[in-house]
């Protein structure tokens, strides 16, 4: 596979808004496998680090990630470029490589990896979202049986309990929203934390079918439609107003005082 043909088939899999080049360095590098720069939109492969095109391929597609990202950017990458957004955009092209077929799944052709797999599953991110699911069961309860007694819910979580509010309230939240304990406590947080409740059941669905955590969390951070800029307007008009009526209360406050000390 030369550089061309991997070119294309990153352009394949998804069109790139702004024109990048590929470049197999004909280096071996012990420090990485590619880079990415931003100034000049070049992508390096250092291609004698690969005796397989699924590997190099995997190099490739993760350098593109950034292209991606730096183009949404406006050409820019932040200081750290490894963010949420780019494990999302990475998943994303991961996931349509696959479906193309010009990106092989590695970890599906290990029997002893998928039966690994599923034991951390059932054994411990079922069971573990299972225990943080019950507690949120629990700690509900304790706050009804608090109250019944006249103490402070919050003084029974610290003094007590002796576990952060925060934790105790996404359990309860876990609980409330039935969320499905298969995807581990830390998705399940991650998910108590969306008020929207269709957005919070689109995004359980989307981890349920396989998405990474970053790319649900990539889709539920995008930005919503742009607000109408007379709406805007209006609204920065009326905080301007209240402000100027603040600012005018406390100078006739102060005019006063002064007046008192001259």
């Amino acid at each position: 596979m030369n550089q061309d043909q991997v070119r294309t088939i990153l352009l394949s899999i998804e069109d790139a808004p702004m024109e990048f080049t590929l470049i197999f360095s004909g280096k071996k590098s012990k420090k990485v496998n590619g880079l990415y720069k931003p100034d000049t939109r070049e992508i390096i492969i250092h291609n004698h680090n690969f005796e397989d095109d699924n590997l190099l391929l995997y190099t490739a597609i993760h350098e593109y990630a950034h292209h991606l990202h730096a183009c949404s950017l406006g050409g820019k990458l932040p200081s750290r470029s490894h963010t949420t957004e780019f494990w999302g955009i990475l998943h994303d092209l991961l996931e349509k490589a696959e479906a193309k077929g010009v990106y092989k799944n590695v970890f599906t052709e290990s029997p002893e990896l998928a039966e690994l797999t599923e034991t951390i599953r059932k054994k411990y991110l079922l069971q573990n979202g299972s225990l943080v699911k019950e507690l949120g069961m629990l700690l509900l309860k304790a706050g009804e049986l608090c109250d019944s007694i006249g103490a402070r819910f919050e003084d029974y979580i610290d003094r007590v309990l002796c576990i952060p509010r925060l934790a105790a309230k996404m359990s309860m939240k876990m609980f409330e929203y039935d969320l499905d304990p298969s995807l581990g406590s830390d998705n399940m947080r991650f998910l108590a934390g969306i008020k929207n409740d269709d957005n919070r059941a689109a995004a359980e669905k989307s981890l349920l079918g396989g998405k990474s955590p970053d790319a649900v969390k990539r889709e539920t951070m995008k930005k919503p439609q742009e607000e109408d800029p007379r709406d805007r307007l209006e609204k920065e008009k009326l905080r301007l107003e209240r402000t100027i009526n603040s600012l005018t209360k406390r100078l006739d406050e102060v005019e006063r005082e002064l007046e008192t000390i001259l």
